[in-house]
């Protein structure tokens, strides 16, 4: 997959992010990989074979939630970062290609919840997206980031093209420790030991949100000069990006003809994105050499880990105040 470092008149600034050195050592990254494992744990533990069960009675919503997240999402955003592109370098639109790859995240389920929408569906989409990712989250980089960089090299043939070896192998083997352990461990706890899970999940999963929070706000603390520099540009990107994660999703649900609480879930699984996931990803050497210039990767990554928390919050509170209309079935995971 080649990266490209573009030169055209009027956004020096803006290719400035790719030249940016973030400050986040390897103990910082070592910290933000067990955050995310812990996080993932807590989720696992809300996770039941049930789930899994009810899904193959009732799959509808179920499916359409998992086609919104890994074939959808990553498509739309393709064709975004085409109509973007003069307003884009290609490190920032891989990094949307690379945020959308991601599974949903994992404050979903709590905003689903604020919002009066499917509960179980979105635990049940959290489950699978979580597993599926294992294989998505590598396939759907690798691909559309490959299509998105032949689109840039192609559009602008003056750009200065460098190779960038992306190890597949590697992006799965550290999707597979930092989701997929967790996951199964917190998984066979929840079913052998359903007592134990009932009583620590709360704290585990309470605990593991202020952890992570207290890195990603670490992390801009220490780096906040060049966020300054990139939030008044990468705040609109993010902004357009989520937007249309959220919508597509729910409209998804109404051509689906999903009721109302499944439309919202659907709606949170493909606007929520485990964005603490790409930027693990981002920052590990073996999978991106540190000597690659990929500041806009990581600053649109970041800002995704703050944004779609408060578009998702300010969603559940427009939504709480509809729920289900009396001609629209009652469901639990249809």
């Amino acid at each position: 997959m080649p990266i490209i470092t573009p030169k055209p008149p009027n956004m020096d600034a803006l290719y400035a992010l790719d030249e940016i050195r973030l400050n986040f050592s390897s103990s910082n990254l070592h910290a933000l990989n067990i955050a995310i494992a812990f996080v993932m744990f807590g989720v696992a533990l809300e996770i039941k074979i049930d789930h899994f069960k009810k899904l193959i009675k009732n799959p509808k919503s179920a499916l359409l939630g998992v086609f919104s997240q890994f074939l959808l999402l990553p498509f739309l955003t393709f064709l975004l970062t085409i109509a973007l592109h003069n307003y884009l370098t290609p490190t920032m639109a891989l990094g949307m290609i690379l945020v959308a790859s991601c599974p949903g995240g994992n404050i979903s389920n709590f905003i689903s919840s604020l919002a009066k929408g499917n509960v179980a569906l979105s635990v049940s989409l959290t489950a699978i997206a979580t597993v599926g990712a294992l294989v998505f989250t590598p396939f759907n980089f690798a691909f559309w980031g490959e299509m998105t960089m032949n689109f840039y090299s192609a559009t602008e043939p003056e750009m200065l093209v460098r190779p960038l070896e992306i190890d597949a192998f590697q992006m799965f083997q550290t999707v597979l420790i930092i989701l997929g352990i967790p996951i199964i461990l917190g998984i066979f706890i929840n079913n052998k030991f359903p007592a134990f899970s009932l009583k620590v999940v709360k704290p585990i999963k309470q605990l593991s949100i202020i952890v992570f929070a207290a890195i990603v706000i670490i992390a801009l603390v220490k780096n906040f000069d060049y966020f300054k520099i990139a939030i008044g540009y990468i705040f609109l990107i993010v902004l357009v990006h989520n937007a249309l994660a959220l919508g597509s999703g729910y409209l998804l649900g109404v051509v689906g003809k999903r009721p109302l609480m499944d439309r919202k879930t659907i709606a949170i699984e493909t606007g929520i994105q485990n964005s603490g996931l790409a930027l693990v990803l981002i920052f590990n050497p073996k999978i991106f050499p540190p000597e690659l210039e990929l500041g806009g990767m990581a600053v649109i990554a970041a800002w995704w880990g703050i944004w779609h928390i408060i578009a998702g919050l300010a969603l559940a509170g427009y939504w709480s105040k509809f729920s289900l209309g009396k001609s629209e079935p009652n469901t639990v995971v249809s």
